[in-house]
């Protein structure tokens, strides 16, 4: 028995589950255990690449429906889905708690903002995109802006917030005329299906909106698909890189990429210590440090180093680790997301050591009552930034930081320059002179000025640059990859004028 049942793909307004016997059945299934019990199975998901073209097929029809609807009708579903989503937000983040093994209270938090993100896009990223008119633009001639959009969307999710970073792009593609072909994490199916479901209930025609489940083939089968026109993922500079090349070849297609980071934290000599100290504590080791914001770095001058690494070692080793649901006391950790994720996790452990940086606080693999992938949290201190070091320029995406000393503001901002990720940066002190420097000179998407890596706002662009992305952020900015320009030029009397002003005719 399985604690959650997978319904399969959905396309043409309907579920569609694989069969698993009998001549047509299926040979591939992904089995799921639940990370901070793996004792308890999950669900179990068939996969059927036949679907793919099922799908695609849903989502051209669909968008053919799609476009031409109003644009009051659209928000009205979409509202229609926000308060579908409100009846189900337990169930949700459970499901989120249960096949992420981010903390309940962690996983209500996305869930919630699962629904607050329909408001947002319909407020504040849709005028982004309203049509534009401009008069006298030419002689007798007025000009006008007509956003359209591309077509079928394909939305590659990640496992770390599976609702709430694929809801975000769905919500853009749809309020901008799309169909979108969802394909979630195979790691968190069940999480994926509640969204559609919740798209099924709200009432969206048939093909708008689409899901198939399954592994790195569906997708690759997806990228090559000739009539989907935009893509977004989230995910690791490594995918991200594979996808380009899958697609590169296509001129006809977006490419959105929300890739990973390796973010540096400066901690100014004038800084709020205690302050810093909560917002590092969160940066660092929210979610088991598997956000793509999570603080890998933290700059710290070096008149304050002693002082504040000995107090958040200490801090650090009151986290509570536990499950997310069912425990005796509210952790602040969960488990890792799976088996190869704390692999990766204690080879950076032991990658560390043979380089020579100090171990402060190791990270280990902890015995729990439930079997799970539960790790310690890990600090580590470099006396100087080192290029050739594999373990400084690793995101390594688990609940790890390590301190580098500075002595000026140049040498912090050159720390946080050196990796390949450009994601998202902080800058704790109280002169604003230093922070307009680092807003100069660091090279992010994000700069925060006292306020930790994580927790971005809906209503600002979400972005990296270097390898965390490509040109293409997100947040309220998203909706700006759903569709492209078109330019029209409107003559205002059709009555000729003097043939004789044509230059060249022999008259």
């Amino acid at each position: 028995m399985t604690k959650y049942k997978i319904l399969g793909n959905y396309y043409n307004n309907a579920f569609h589950l694989p069969a698993t016997t009998g001549p047509l059945a299926v040979e591939n299934i992904i089995k799921r255990a639940c990370p901070a019990d793996t004792s308890l199975a999950l669900w179990e998901c068939p996969v059927d690449y036949r679907d793919v073209d099922r799908v695609v097929e849903s989502a051209i029809a669909g968008f053919k429906i799609w476009k031409k609807t109003p644009q009051e009708e659209r928000n009205r579903l979409l509202r229609a889905y926000a308060e579908e989503i409100k009846k189900r937000q337990e169930e949700i983040a459970l499901a989120i708690a249960f096949e992420t093994g981010k903390p309940l209270w962690d996983s209500r938090t996305e869930a919630a903002s699962v629904v607050a993100k329909v408001t947002v896009t319909i407020d504040e990223s849709l005028p982004r995109i309203a049509n534009k008119h401009i008069d006298g633009i030419l002689p007798k001639t007025n000009g006008h802006i007509i956003y359209k959009p591309l077509g079928v969307s394909l939305i590659i999710g990640p496992f770390n917030f599976p609702c709430h970073l694929a809801n975000g792009q769905i919500l853009s593609s749809l309020v901008a005329g799309n169909s979108i072909i969802f394909k979630p994490s195979e790691k968190t199916c069940y999480s994926a299906q509640l969204l559609l479901e919740c798209f099924h209930s709200a009432g969206f025609p048939s093909g708008v909106v689409n899901l198939i489940q399954g592994d790195g083939e569906v997708a690759r089968r997806l990228l090559k698909e000739k009539s989907i026109k935009a893509i977004f993922f989230t995910g690791s500079k490594e995918v991200g890189k594979k996808i380009i090349e899958v697609t590169h070849h296509d001129l006809s297609k977006l490419v959105s990429l929300e890739l990973g980071g390796k973010n540096t934290t400066i901690l100014h000599s004038d800084a709020n210590l205690d302050h810093a100290q909560q917002e590092l504590l969160k940066s660092c080791f929210l979610s088991s440090g598997q956000r793509c914001t999570s603080t890998s770095i933290i700059a710290i001058h070096r008149s304050i180093q002693e002082q504040f690494i000995s107090k958040f070692h200490e801090m650090a080793k009151k986290i509570i680790i536990d499950h997310p649901v069912e425990h005796t006391r509210e952790p602040f950790m969960g488990p890792l997301v799976d088996q190869a994720s704390v692999d990766s996790y204690l080879l950076f452990m032991g990658m560390a050591k043979r380089e020579g940086i100090q171990e402060i606080m190791r990270g280990k693999l902890l015995d729990k009552p439930k079997k799970g992938y539960y790790v310690s949290p890990s600090i580590h201190f470099a006396e100087r930034w080192n290029n050739d070091s594999l373990f400084l320029h690793s995101e390594i995406f688990g609940p790890n930081v390590t301190f580098i000393p500075y002595d000026t503001i140049e040498e912090a901002i050159q720390i946080a320059n050196a990796t390949e990720y450009g994601l998202a940066a902080a800058v704790f002190t109280k002169d604003p002179a230093i922070f307009q420097k680092c807003v100069e000179e660091i090279d992010s998407g994000l700069v925060n000025f006292n306020r930790s890596t994580v927790g971005a706002s809906a209503k600002l662009p979400f972005g990296g640059v270097k390898n965390s992305g490509n040109y293409h952020p997100a947040a309220l900015t998203t909706i700006d990859s759903c569709v492209y320009q078109m330019s029209c030029l409107e003559v205002l009397s059709d009555e000729p004028d003097d043939i004789k002003s044509i230059i060249g005719l022999d008259l």
